[in-house]
């Protein structure tokens, strides 16, 4: 079974001994079992001190491999695997957590939380790495997804500004126009005369 890209076969499935393990910090069960967050894609060792998963987004698993070979990547935070997650892996990481979550609330610190690092360093990280800030990366998710809904959809800009995850209309006119060179509206016109000549 497949959720939200990632292989699902490994899950042992949640208790309340585990979930209690999960939301209290309990080392004792770190070498018991690895839990792994759908939505972020990263799996944990119990006493992880990230921010608490949602119940319903957390698989379990016997071990760390298990979790790697269901395509979730190690815990920058609590290293599940005993080893040091190099920042190549944990920008490939915070950018496929982007990618799956740009039409959300995204704020750095919340994609912190979700990666499991400090904002300070994620930021400082991120740059390095990617030659652009997360909010930079973001928003170019943001717009990518926009001019996608302006191609194929006769989606109002209203309505392509939510389902990319910015609710004020005219900062996103203002931000697809600085992107682009063009407002929706003329963006959404150019692509149809294309299609049609």
């Amino acid at each position: 079974m497949e959720v939200n890209g990632m292989q699902q076969a490994g899950d042992e499935g949640m208790t309340e001994a585990k979930w209690h393990a999960i939301i209290h910090n309990d080392a004792s069960y770190d070498f018991r079992f690895i839990y792994a967050v759908k939505t972020t894609g990263i799996f944990c060792r119990p006493s992880c001190k990230s921010k608490m998963p949602n119940k319903e987004n957390v698989l379990i698993f016997q071990n760390a491999e298990q979790a790697l070979s269901a395509g979730y990547r190690p815990c920058k935070r609590c290293k599940p695997t005993g080893e040091r997650l190099p920042d190549q892996e944990w920008v490939s990481q915070i950018t496929a957590c982007i990618d799956r979550n740009y039409n959300g609330s995204l704020t750095l610190e919340a994609l912190a939380d979700m990666c499991h690092g400090s904002p300070y360093h994620l930021h400082r990280t991120f740059k390095r790495i990617k030659g652009m800030t997360p909010v930079e990366y973001i928003q170019q998710a943001r717009m990518n997804k926009a001019i996608e809904y302006l191609t194929v959809t006769n989606k109002t800009v209203s309505d392509i500004a939510l389902n990319v995850g910015m609710p004020n209309t005219p900062y996103f006119i203002t931000l697809f126009k600085k992107k682009t060179g063009h407002t929706p509206a003329d963006y959404r016109r150019i692509i149809r005369k294309k299609s049609e000549g």
